[in-house]
């Protein structure tokens, strides 16, 4: 299959995954994930259709953003960043889905008000709380949610995670399920200028289940770009 035709086809899943959980398609995005994929690959999928591009690491990103700076397209940062990293985030992407800390937040605020933007993140939550995963602990959420709140040049659009694989996708949904209470919990909150309106969750093997249980945000490289080298 060609990269259209594969990325058509993930757009096909979506749509189905919607319909039978009674959403409309058009409340999931895909973020097709081109971490590792060079800039050539990535264009061919701007040219098919892909809108959002997600990436891991800020170096080899901001190649391909300012290589591809007159496309239409929004770029998400999805990996693990570090505060002295910030300041390049900030200038590059349009999301950060990976906010985890109250430094890295403050240094993101910080770094948003030199240049004059509201940057978007979502938090980014380990429900499984395994050691080798970044993302704020359940119990200490509302803690973060309440110093972003405070820091004017950052806007908390929702809330991201990464839970453990399994081969099969049912066993991932009930982390799925607690990003949802937990994203339900911060709305019943009220807490100023943080809206719980993205949940990002889902990858290749299991997005069909992240879909069902509300994800808006869905992340797939594998089904558009192929395996990893």
């Amino acid at each position: 299959m060609s990269l259209k035709q594969r990325l058509d086809a993930v757009h096909d899943r979506i749509q189905q995954a919607a319909v039978a959980c009674g959403r409309r398609p058009d409340e999931v995005r895909l973020v097709a994930v081109s971490k590792t994929m060079p800039t050539e690959t990535v264009l061919t999928a701007i040219e098919a259709g892909a809108r959002i591009l997600g990436e891991n690491y800020i170096q080899e990103a901001r190649g391909k953003i300012e290589a591809l700076v007159d496309h239409d397209v929004d770029w998400h940062f999805i990996g693990h960043l570090q505060s002295n990293k910030a300041k390049y985030a900030v200038r590059l992407f349009d999301l950060i889905h990976s906010v985890d800390s109250p430094k890295l937040a403050r240094e993101l605020n910080r770094q948003a008000a030199r240049t004059g933007k509201i940057q978007q993140i979502l938090v980014q939550v380990n429900v499984a709380q395994e050691g080798s995963k970044s993302g704020v602990h359940a119990e200490t959420l509302m803690d973060l949610v309440g110093v972003i709140s405070e820091l004017p040049n950052l806007s908390l659009k929702g809330l991201m995670t990464m839970p453990p694989y399994f081969n099969a996708p049912e066993k991932v949904r009930p982390f799925f399920a607690e990003l949802r209470r937990l994203s339900e919990r911060v709305a019943r909150s009220r807490v100023a200028n943080v809206v719980m309106q993205e949940l990002s969750m889902g990858m290749t093997g299991d997005f069909e289940a992240a879909i069902a249980e509300g994800a808006t945000l869905v992340r797939v490289g594998t089904a558009i770009f192929g395996e990893r080298q």
